[in-house]
């Protein structure tokens, strides 16, 4: 097997980097991989044993039901290690690898259906640096090798990086599967996939997961045991690297120093031990940038320093401070698979949820003047303001990066124009980038920007773009757990939701009112397409107007179930004082304990916010 030389490692004032060796060509290794796991101790039940035509028809299912909880909308998430208290391991290799064989059947099935014959069908895998990467990436491996498929490695990756090989050449795989758990802990992980036609949808996904099922019930050692894996070892992120750079330099065209745009000017990435550290030497550094200051840079599994989140508080303070003492221009946070991201402007101020969205529609209005914008329906009502009065139109949607991505798809297809799509977690993407979540893409954006600006002669910065933006007075966020065993909880809270809607429509809360929006044909609390080809809901939630004699409209309620967890989440923003504890006691008197869903929920939250007004009681 071809090796390369070991990374070097060497710190930059706080930043500690880790230098790859770096090709704008494609390096291909080979090696055969054997490996082995022990079947796990479970209960099999067998039907007609005595014939082995029988053997398939054996189902099991409570074994089935473990590979099915683990879809999450569009993805596939699980506990990988064992370290969580009350959760016990459930993304084991033998779940992977019926996974990823499935996914490889469904790949070849959608080929074999476009064209006469389908011949070496190539998927890549890429993972973040969580330390569950290794035995699950060889359950993707020979999971893949069983439907078929020829497998690539891209070792260390992010997740647009997984799409964008399906794009870029000479690499063009048919399909990619990106292994990681985003912001979640260390014991987790997961799987993201991608077609050249972006990521698959939920309803995709269950099924995927549904023939996964038959197939981990289905085998007496739910394991391939010494399955030799032919795979391929590819470096694609320095393609994908270079894509990135020739983008910022090409949109920038800078008329003294074309090849380093980026000169005179401080950034600090802050990669929270993720997989984004390639964007600091990878890209900022060949352009010209000066980084020093960076955090975090170096990938570690553990995420020893904070959560990888561009939401985190931790990760933003540090950020910021950062900034501050250096006074660099621009500080970026990335979220470990850098699907997602946050920057901090050149006077410390932190830009993410409604802020990040509204300036990424200042930036793409000027651009694409009166686009429409896609966002989830929990963002304030001065972000439509925001939106509105710079000529743009606010399409109020489903929760779900998913959700806000696909809309924006079927809305250009309706004829919409429909160029930016973000959702308040902070995944966003653009019409121009194969509508992709991407927080490098948003982050590239962003500095073209902030470049332009300095060439313009304007100093202020890239937060004088949302100095109008205007916060709301009050924003609460609260949890209902729901009482029951896990595999009921997801029925029971939609049953909790349905008869929150009816309730609604039958005028039990006064002043509340289902949210619509018309130019978007979203109705029915932001939830319900009613064109003539209307997506399928993965999770209900509804959002409520609600208004007062006093007031008017002076805030907004939105209840949704949750898609990771057996609860149910509470949103809620006023423009007057007191207004959220008004609607969360509102809530609890005239719709829980009058409805009787109190009996099914756990409302403690809602009880100590309804009668102090706070949430850390």
């Amino acid at each position: 097997m071809a090796s390369t030389s070991a990374p070097s490692i060497y710190l930059q004032g706080n930043a500690r980097k880790t230098s790859f060796p770096s090709s704008s060509s494609t390096r291909q290794f080979r090696t055969t991989l054997t490996f082995s796991f022990p079947p796990p101790l479970t209960k099999v039940i067998y039907v007609n044993s005595s014939s082995t035509a029988k053997y398939n028809e054996v189902i099991v299912d409570e074994e089935m039901d473990r590979i099915r909880r683990l879809q999450n909308g569009s993805d596939v998430r699980g506990v990988a290690l064992e370290g969580e208290k009350g959760r016990t391991v459930d993304l084991t290799p033998p779940a992977v690898e019926a996974i990823s064989e499935s996914f490889g059947e469904w790949v070849i099935n959608g080929l074999e259906k476009g064209r006469e014959s389908v011949e070496e069908v190539r998927v890549s895998l890429g993972k973040d640096p969580r330390i569950s990467g290794a035995s699950l990436s060889a359950a993707v491996f020979a999971g893949l090798s069983r439907a078929g498929c020829l497998v690539f490695d891209m070792g260390l990756a992010t997740t647009p990086a997984c799409f964008m090989s399906t794009m870029l050449p000479p690499f063009a795989y048919d399909a990619s599967i990106m292994m990681t758990a985003s912001h979640l802990p260390y014991t987790r992980n997961g799987l993201k996939f991608f077609t050249r036609k972006g990521g698959l949808t939920s309803p995709e996904v269950e099924e995927i997961c549904d023939k996964a099922a038959l197939k981990y019930a289905n085998r007496l050692t739910k394991v391939s045991t010494m399955l030799n894996c032919t795979l391929t070892r590819v470096d694609f992120m320095s393609t994908y690297a270079k894509h990135l750079r020739d983008i910022i330099k090409e949109r920038v065209n800078h008329p003294l120093h074309y090849d380093t745009p980026l000169k005179g000017f401080q950034i600090i990435v802050n990669a929270g031990n993720g997989s984004g550290g390639f964007f600091t030497w990878d890209v900022l550094d060949k352009l010209g940038a000066d980084t020093f200051g960076s955090l975090h840079l170096n990938p570690d599994g553990m995420f020893p320093n904070h959560i990888p989140n561009p939401e985190d508080k931790i990760a933003m303070a540090l950020t910021r401070a950062a900034v501050l003492e250096n006074s660099a221009d621009l500080g970026i946070v990335f979220d470990t698979d850098v699907d997602r991201s946050g920057v901090v402007d050149n006077k410390g101020n932190p830009i993410n949820g409604d802020k990040l969205i509204a300036l990424m529609s200042a930036i793409v209005l000027r651009e694409h003047p009166g686009t429409t914008i896609v966002t989830d329906a929990r963002t304030s009502m001065a972000l439509t303001k925001f939106i509105t009065t710079r000529s743009g139109h606010h399409c109020l949607y489903r929760v779900g990066y998913r959700n806000v991505i696909d809309k924006g798809v079927h809305l250009n297809k309706d004829g919409i124009e429909t160029h930016l799509m973000m959702e308040t977690s902070g995944h966003g993407a653009l019409k121009e980038n194969y509508f992709l979540d991407d927080g490098a893409y948003m982050v590239v954006k962003i500095i073209i920007e902030m470049v332009r600006m300095k060439l313009a002669g304007l100093d202020e910065g890239i937060g004088s773009l949302i100095k109008d933006l205007e916060e709301p007075m009050e924003s609460v966020e609260l949890r209902m757990n729901v009482i029951c065993e896990p595999r009921h909880a997801k029925a029971k809270a939609v049953e909790a939701i349905e008869k929150f809607r009816s309730y609604i429509e039958e005028g039990r809360l006064k002043g509340w009112e289902l949210d619509a929006c018309g130019d978007c044909w979203v109705s029915e609390g932001c939830l319900v397409d009613s064109n003539d080809t209307p997506a399928a809901i993965d999770a209900h939630m509804y959002r409520i107007k609600v208004s007062d004699e006093e007031h008017g409209e002076h805030g907004w309620f939105h209840l949704r179930q949750s898609i990771h967890n057996p609860n149910i989440a509470v949103n809620m923003q006023s423009q007057v004082p007191g207004g959220c504890q008004s609607m969360t006691r509102a809530f609890r008197d005239k719709f829980l304990k009058t409805s009787g869903m109190d009996g099914i929920l756990d409302v403690n939250q809602i009880e100590k916010f309804a009668n102090s007004g706070r949430v850390d009681v």
